[in-house]
């Protein structure tokens, strides 16, 4: 019981609450007074910023001449440091971002950004244009953003500092300068804009983007004003001395305090959401519901407000105020009966082997979940590793007599204290409770411990809890790039490789480029070819220069995508005849950029196919632009395109005149050239633009059609037409004018070489019986001879010719011919019965 009595006798007690304040670290630093210095603490147990307050007079030391910017961890351990040499005038505030980055705003509005290490981020911007000529007086910060006010009373806001854009509120149209300053942060507020509380003498301002609103609290003059942390309270110190806390709507007074002081404090901060801290130079004041409680000091302090408590900076030590979690005053509160009191309880006894702890588990059996839950959870509130296995253990105890708690929970809790116990040392400086790591969240701590180069910790954490180990390494690595420039390429490359392997799917392209940002390209050539993807590796490839590597590798991966990116990027940057002997002997380069070219680039690929010999695939391309020519609006409109045609068909006839394997199409594109030309001259004598581009048939019968029979002749003896293409076409010609004179005498000036069938046919097919019988008797072939009857519907004559050809399937035919006309039919009927011939 002693341990039990000596734990609850170090807490104090605030009407029905108690409330505890362990020594966290004995600060490390030396010859750092906070009374003389300027200083921003970050929340979570982040780092500490110092720099000497230029509006206060100090006695300067020789090693202090020069004003630094200091960072400490939260144990005094100095993380970087950096000579103040900023313009701008006096610094009026400072504070840590969210994401930890150090914010400074000097007089003149100019806001400065570092990081842990001190090394500038972003550029310098300003909160607004008038601090120029009236100088920033006073600051406040919320996590993201600040609220500034200049000597002109004018507001200006910066909502968040990863777009720090500026903006002026409402005008104020104040005389004197505020009392005090709070805001209501943004998150908090129902448009999502900053609200500025200002203390202007008895009345309250709520300041806005666009308007300013006068709000009615009848407490009097306020001196320091605090806004909690979920803003739905405000904690006011009155010109009387009174604590008072009210809702941020100002409906009501929750409860007022009474202070021994009419001072104002030099600081108001809330302690979690239970109560409020009040500091003077010698005593820190702690104001709840139903009390006080006063802690007394002999050097300054900082007020840090957490999320359960509020850590307490001094010279010399750093300490957590907070309220008494209920477990742990369940277990450790003198005289308790509790039930996870009697466990703890009766793992002493039996340590002490004695009976009294089988006594104790008897009494607390129906209640045993709840004991050990609350054991369990006691240790995680505990910052003394020795108390946290002591309550684990009795956890654990317990855990042995009850068979329906869950069983991993001691498993995690154990997890969970083995991080906070590992950040917690005096050399890490992360000196977290568990709500505070709920809340900030395991990964946002890796993070945390990377940024301050705490490489193999995070990456044990990570490991530890399954987490992705490459964020890591990836900072490592590139921290490693950085810093290590006296070590040679190759060195550094077993370096980097032997912990980049530990991690499956790791960018070694993102290593790569940052190791090219730092001019190590010879070392970002060396780890980009260990990046297996080839999407990550190709562009990294080209972005070093690596234009012949990156298409190997593009090609090699088969990705058109990655070979087009390729392409273009060595199109633009290499000379041409450089360009094609790159491609040349790569298929899949060549084809892809072949089939791009022959789209979109027509002269470039005329260029590659000259380079490569190809004299073919040039005379190809020539004739397809003279196609397209022909088909371009120009030529619709009328244009006379004919000569530019011929000379692209001309110069593929030479091009595949030199080509041994081409004859054919050298023979062909010259006389291509030639009916065009011959075409071109009929539409102009004619008029009538309807020869280019048509077939030499639909030439010679065009010009037979117009009457021009020397036309016509002219292109059959020129393209050496054979006489039964000749005679076919002019029969067809002559019969589509109807000029069955100029048939008949052309069919008499020679026995037609294609015979008098056409002729028929092209009568039959002009519905002119009586010319078709001009020709049908001079048919040879008595079966032609039936069918032609037959199509001009003479049966008789028709049954007569198919006899003569004794063909009994032709019968057949004929008959289903005139189907129709039954007599024909029986005729042909009784013809088959009668005639004896092979069919019959």
């Amino acid at each position: 019981m002693s341990a039990t009595v000596s734990v609850a006798a170090e807490w104090q007690i605030l009407y029905d609450r108690f409330y505890r304040k362990p020594e966290l670290y004995q600060m490390q630093w030396k010859h750092v007074d906070l009374s003389r210095n300027k200083v921003a603490a970050a929340p979570f147990g982040g780092p500490i910023a110092v720099i000497r307050d230029d509006s206060k007079i100090v006695q300067l030391y020789a090693e202090s001449a020069l004003r630094k910017l200091r960072v400490f961890n939260s144990a005094g351990l100095q993380l970087s440091e950096l000579i103040w040499r900023n313009p701008g005038g006096r610094l009026i505030g400072m504070s840590w971002t969210d994401e930890q980055t150090l914010v400074c705003i000097t007089q003149d509005g100019s806001v400065y950004m570092y990081n842990i290490d001190l090394e500038s981020v972003g550029s310098v911007v300003s909160v607004g244009h008038d601090c120029f000529t009236n100088n920033v007086v006073e600051c406040v910060f919320w996590g993201n953003g600040v609220v500034c006010i200049n000597e002109a009373f004018q507001v200006f806001c910066i909502q968040d500092f990863r777009n720090p854009v500026s903006c002026q509120l409402a005008e104020t149209a104040i005389e004197d300068f505020p009392l005090c300053v709070a805001v209501i942060e943004p998150q908090y507020t129902m448009l999502g804009n900053v609200e500025v509380l200002l203390s202007v003498g008895d009345q309250i301002l709520k300041v806005e983007e666009d308007e300013v609103k006068q709000l009615n609290v009848d407490v009097g003059p306020i001196q320091k004003m605090a806004v909690s942390q979920n803003a739905k309270y405000l904690a006011a110190f009155t010109h009387d001395g009174r604590i008072v806390i009210m809702p941020t709507d100002f409906s009501d007074i929750a409860f007022e305090h009474t202070c021994e002081s009419a001072l104002p404090p030099e600081q108001l901060a809330w302690c979690g959401m239970d109560s409020v801290l009040l500091y003077w130079d010698d005593m820190l004041l702690m104001v709840g519901v139903g009390g006080s409680v006063q802690y007394f000091y002999d050097e300054p302090l900082i007020i840090i407000p957490e999320c359960d408590g509020a850590r307490i900076l001094s010279n010399t030590s750093m300490e957590i105020l907070q309220r008494v979690p209920d477990s742990t005053v369940s277990i450790f509160k003198i005289g308790s009966t509790e039930p996870a009191a009697l466990l703890y309880d009766a793992l002493d006894h039996f340590d002490q082997r004695s009976a009294k702890a089988d006594e104790n588990m008897r009494l607390i059996r129906s209640s045993l979940p709840e004991a050990v839950e609350a054991c369990i959870d006691a240790a995680g509130q505990e910052f003394s590793i020795s108390q946290q296995r002591k309550l684990l253990r009795a956890g654990n105890y317990g855990q042995a007599f009850c068979s329906q708690f869950q069983r991993d929970r001691i498993q995690e809790m154990s997890k969970t204290l083995r991080v906070l116990n590992a950040v917690r040392n005096q050399e890490i400086g992360i000196c977290l409770s568990i709500q505070q790591y709920k809340l900030l969240t395991p990964s946002v701590l890796i993070g945390r411990l990377i940024y301050s180069h705490h490489h193999l910790l995070a990456l044990r954490i990570s490991e530890y809890l399954g987490m992705d180990q490459e964020v890591v390494i990836m900072h490592w690595a590139c921290l490693k790039i950085t810093t290590s420039s006296s070590i040679p390429d190759n060195n550094l490359l077993e370096i980097l490789l032997e912990k980049l392997k530990l991690c499956k799917g790791i960018s070694y392209a993102a290593v790569a480029a940052h190791a090219d940002k730092n001019g190590r390209r010879k070392l970002a050539a060396m780890l980009v070819e260990n990046e297996p993807r080839s999407s990550k590796q190709v562009p990294l490839l080209l972005s070093i220069g690596e234009e012949d590597a990156a298409l190997v590798k593009a090609t090699e991966s088969g990705d058109t995508d990655l070979v087009y990116l390729v392409l273009f990027h060595i199109w633009q940057k290499r000379p041409a005849l450089e360009f094609f002997g790159m491609i040349r002997a790569r298929p899949l380069a060549r084809d892809l950029f072949s089939n791009y070219a022959r789209c979109y680039r027509h002269e470039f690929l005329k260029d590659f196919f000259l380079s490569s010999g190809q004299l073919q695939d040039v005379a190809f391309l020539l004739l397809k632009e003279s196609w397209e020519l022909a088909k371009s609006p120009m030529a619709s409109k009328g244009a006379p395109l004919h000569g530019p045609r011929i000379k692209l068909i001309e110069k593929a006839h030479n091009l595949f005149s030199e080509t041994k394997e081409h004859v054919f199409e050298s023979k062909a594109t010259e006389e291509h050239a030639k009916l065009l030309r011959m075409q071109h001259e009929l539409e102009v004598t004619t008029k009538q633009p309807i020869f280019v581009d048509s077939s030499i048939s639909d030439t010679i019968r065009t010009c037979i059609v117009l009457g021009n029979h020397r036309a016509a002749l002219k292109v059959k003896t020129e393209f050496k037409v054979s006489e039964k293409r000749w005679y076919w076409l002019k029969v067809f010609a002559l019969a589509t004018i109807r000029d069955w004179d100029a048939l008949e005498k052309f069919s008499k000036e020679k026995r037609p070489p294609i015979g008098y069938r056409p002729f028929v046919e092209a009568c039959t097919d002009a519905d002119e019986k009586g010319e078709s019988l001009k020709y049908i008797p001079k048919l040879a072939d008595p079966r032609e001879k039936a069918e032609a009857y037959a199509r001009i519907g003479m049966a008789k004559e028709a049954a007569d010719a198919a006899s003569q050809a004794k063909d009994g399937e032709l019968l057949a035919r004929l008959k289903l011919t005139f189907a129709q006309n039954a007599a024909a039919s029986s005729f042909f009927d009784t013809l088959r019965d009668h005639l004896s011939f092979p069919g019959a």
